[in-house]
């Protein structure tokens, strides 16, 4: 493993993780790290479906208050997607426990960093709450951070309860059969700035059509929503946000720019204490799906709202603030 300058350029730099091959054929991840000299606190950013780690906003964010930052993109995403690969596809979403036991290991072992927290988008969100789950009494990671996090399918209760066991039986017979997917590319759209955005990324990593939706991915998305269902018995504090509204929709509407276009924001919130028994939830205000990338008075709100769990669950406080200071 040897990290080189990412396509972030300076001062990003990436390493690729080697992962068991699968019936693909090779497969990795690829971790991707911004040190701040000293820091002995540390947080792993995992990104969310149809994604790759390029909010640079976020990592500013963090290495402003002392901590290192890494972020995985996972197996078959962004940096980590190869010609031979179905993007984005997993037949269970506990594959990814290989990429995310080696961050923590490197994070930990390897750059020496005490504490450790987790914050996830969407589909990282679920992946990364039912991984602290597994992971629950080993002292491996401090705290969890999910924005807008995939708990929920973001459709009705009777379509859920009657599409799950189709999806899953169909994810197990035919796991790379295509299904329709409901990406709305409007909402890529409203993030990218040579649309209506303020955000660049690269499109061929994160296309506003989406890759191809496999069964099997989604089946194994529907056996995290029953793990979760269970209670996933997370042992460490919990921050969890959600817009305060949601939007659907086919056609460009400026109200893209002020709510949640992916998930339903409500049933984010309502899943919440399923996590575990410390779990904070707040609700922003104009947020959209990616609340770090919404319009500034909302993301401005995130990070508050983001300091202040920090400060009060993992007594982060700005570089240089000591405790008994007011800003």
């Amino acid at each position: 493993m040897e990290f080189r300058e990412d396509i972030l350029g300076a001062p990003y730099e990436a390493a690729e993780l080697a992962l068991r091959p699968d019936d693909e054929g090779a497969v990795c991840a690829t971790l991707v790290r911004r040190l701040v000299p000293g820091a002995e606190r540390a947080v792993l950013y995992i990104h969310g479906y149809n994604d790759y780690f390029f909010q640079t906003n976020l990592a500013d964010h963090y290495t402003a208050l002392g901590f290192s930052f890494y972020a995985l993109d996972l197996r078959k995403y962004g940096r980590s997607l190869r010609p031979h690969q179905s993007p984005n596809f997993v037949r269970d979403l506990a594959e990814y426990d290989e990429e995310l036991d080696e961050a923590v290991r490197i994070i930990r072992e390897v750059d020496g960093h005490r504490q450790l927290l987790v914050n996830g988008h969407s589909t990282g969100g679920l992946v990364g709450a039912l991984w602290a789950g597994r992971r629950a009494g080993r002292g491996v990671v401090d705290g969890l951070f999910l924005n807008s996090p995939f708990l929920s399918m973001p459709v009705g209760p009777a379509v859920r309860t009657a599409g799950g066991p189709v999806v899953t039986a169909l994810g197990r017979m035919k796991p790379t059969r295509i299904l329709p997917s409901s990406l709305n590319p409007h909402y890529t759209h409203s993030l990218h700035r040579d649309h209506k955005g303020e955000w660049d990324f690269d499109l061929r990593l994160k296309p506003a059509e989406g890759f191809p939706l496999y069964a099997g991915w989604l089946s194994a998305i529907h056996q995290g929503h029953r793990q979760l269902r269970h209670g996933l018995g997370i042992d460490v504090p919990v921050l969890l946000m959600a817009s305060t509204r949601s939007i659907s929709t086919t056609t460009w509407q400026h109200a893209l720019h002020h709510a949640d276009a992916v998930l339903r924001a409500d049933d984010i919130a309502a899943q919440g204490p399923r996590l575990g028994r410390h779990v904070t939830i707040v609700r922003i205000e104009g947020g959209m799906h990616d609340l770090v990338l919404s319009q500034e008075a909302a993301r401005a709100e995130v990070f508050a709202e983001l300091d202040r769990w920090l400060a009060g669950h993992l007594d982060v406080r700005p570089v240089g603030e000591t405790v008994g200071e007011t800003a």
